[in-house]
């Protein structure tokens, strides 16, 4: 599903290849792009605090190794 403005600036819901006025949805389906863009934006959200935790982590290993001994094998 890719939600965007079309050329009037109305907003359009393309589903399996099919573009549709947002407008002359069923409220029900509605309803479902409302959802689905909420879910999405929390994706997104999510994914974008992954990285921040992804990107500490890193830190966090990389000071380790510094104060850890090393060992000669």
């Amino acid at each position: 599903m890719a939600v965007g403005m079309g050329n009037n600036e109305e907003l359009e819901v393309t589903v399996d290849g099919v573009t549709f006025k947002f407008s002359e949805l069923s409220e029900e389906a509605q309803a479902q792009v409302t959802n689905l863009q909420f879910v999405d934006a929390q994706i997104a959200d999510m994914n974008a605090k992954l990285a921040v935790f992804q990107t500490a982590r890193n830190s966090y290993q990389a000071a380790l190794h510094q104060l850890v001994p090393r060992t000669h094998q």
